[in-house]
């Protein structure tokens, strides 16, 4: 709550861009990295022994086997140009900090222009605004609607451009609202009824993924494996699997 008040509390008319991260279309904002100081300040005080993940600033090892994972603007693009979609992510997990192997424990997600705010805990449920949520499982693939996203490397963008192609005529439609994070706890209240994205980073699915899980949802990538950076496939079991599927024959 309070790294959201201070990105709503100060951003200006104008944003301006501090750097780059993948390519010269993936901004990073001075405010990022106000929020992650924040956060690393807040941690480091109430949580000196945990080790820190974060997507802005040098990682902080520790002594506790607990790894706080943490976006400051999920959704900078969104943030730079006013749109709406844009949250702060936190979660903490235990084990190795890879998504591949971690074992997630706690996570929320707060949408920073409307101040909802979704939080999880493993084997507890999933809550909106501390209301309980759920996945809603759609009768078929075909009337699906489906989040996804895209990488900022022209390479990438292309190649996910062709599995679209595949994609968006077996489903209701398809939504890319920038942000991962957001996109994952739409899921879990059932106003997206699957996701998927190649290329998320840890920060991106570490809390939204625990949220969509808690709410009911299977998350897994492709051919047997975890969700990891390669791909990400979030849904209700049955439409989830369908998903799995669809992006296996497009060669995902």
């Amino acid at each position: 709550m309070e790294a959201g008040a201070l990105v709503r509390g100060s951003r200006p008319d104008e944003v301006e861009v501090a750097a780059t991260k993948s390519s010269a279309v993936d901004p990073v904002t001075a405010m990022d990295r106000a929020v992650e100081d924040l956060l690393r300040r807040r941690l480091a005080a109430r949580r000196p022994d945990d080790a820190i993940l974060g997507e802005e600033g040098d990682d902080v090892t520790g002594t506790s086997g607990l790894t706080w994972v943490i976006d400051p603007i999920d959704g900078t693009v969104n943030y730079l140009y006013g749109v709406a979609s844009y949250a702060v992510s936190v979660a903490i997990v235990a084990g190795d900090p890879d998504p591949a192997r971690w074992t997630p424990l706690a996570g929320a997600v707060h949408s920073v222009v409307d101040g909802v705010t979704w939080t999880a805990a493993r084997e507890q449920g999933a809550d909106r605004d501390g209301l309980p949520v759920q996945v809603r499982r759609a009768d078929s693939l075909a009337t699906s609607l489906v989040g996804t996203g895209f990488g900022y490397e022209a390479e990438r963008r292309a190649e996910q451009a062709r599995v679209l192609r595949h994609v968006l005529p077996r489903v209701r439609d398809i939504r890319r609202l920038g942000s991962a994070a957001i996109d994952l706890c739409l899921l879990a209240d059932g106003r997206l009824d699957l996701y998927y994205e190649r290329g998320l980073n840890p920060w991106d699915m570490a809390a939204g993924g625990l949220v969509a899980v808690e709410a009911g949802a299977v998350l897994s990538g492709l051919d047997g494996a975890p969700a990891t950076r390669r791909m990400t496939v979030a849904g209700s079991p049955d439409r989830q699997a369908e998903l799995v599927a669809l992006l296996e024959e497009a060669g995902a």
